[in-house]
């Protein structure tokens, strides 16, 4: 087993999900992780009726052999981009009910967004996962039964890139109350009075606001107007 390769074990499997006579298709160009998976399903009780090392030949098996649920790299030949997830898109339209579980080396956000808004039935994974094989027959089941799967590092990727993604996420949260009564149109008097503030006080989380919110003063836009339409756009 070379390095990297997660470790399947031996022997059968005990205390494990209800895999029974599930039949799967796998699809890696790794020939070793396709095996070890392979040896993993069948101690597990799955009929591995058809393997693939690229995404062509994987629609030949999937469309020959109809199985109830497909294990597929993201990477496959011949470009190593996304012939993986490319069949998985075609295996969904052409068979709504199959189950499908995509693997990939790293969490790729807006490609795994787009498989999890195909329906049910489907999941995704970081290879590093399958090394826990209870948490990965665990998976499996989840996704033959018609749930769904995420790996816990997409979704802290997730959380990451809306955080990024949010232009309000700099400001306090007093500067977030004094822009939110800006866009109710409040004068900095008015939003004293709201805050039991002074006006100069507002008028500093004003200055500030506009600063993290990088509004320079420009002789077309009202920096104060901008700045409600970026708290309007976040909302």
């Amino acid at each position: 087993m070379t390095p990297g390769t997660p470790g399947f074990g031996d022997g059968p499997l005990e205390d494990g999900p209800a895999l029974a006579d599930l039949r799967v298709v796998l699809a890696d160009d790794d020939v070793l992780l396709r095996e070890g998976l392979a040896s993993l399903l069948q101690r597990s009780g799955c009929a591995v009726v058809g393997q693939a090392a690229d995404a062509a030949r994987l629609l030949d098996v999937v469309r020959q052999a109809q199985p109830e649920l497909v294990v597929v790299d993201i990477r496959m030949p011949p470009g190593q981009a996304t012939e993986g997830l490319d069949a998985a898109r075609t295996i969904r339209q052409e068979f709504p009910a199959m189950g499908i579980l995509v693997l990939s080396a790293h969490a790729e956000v807006e490609h795994a967004m787009e498989l999890l808004a195909s329906g049910h039935g489907v999941g995704y994974l970081l290879k590093t996962r399958v090394g826990d094989v209870r948490e990965f027959l665990e998976a499996l089941d989840r996704i033959a039964r018609g749930g769904s799967v995420v790996d816990p590092a997409l979704v802290q990727e997730l959380v990451t890139a809306r955080h990024r993604a949010d232009p309000l996420a700099v400001l306090s949260s007093r500067e977030r109350e004094v822009l939110e009564l800006m866009a109710e149109g409040r004068s900095n008097a008015g939003i004293g009075r709201r805050l039991w503030v002074t006006e100069g006080t507002v008028e500093k989380h004003v200055r500030s606001i506009l600063a993290k919110l990088d509004l320079p003063e420009t002789d077309d836009d009202h920096r104060r107007v901008r700045a409600v339409i970026t708290y309007l756009d976040a909302r």
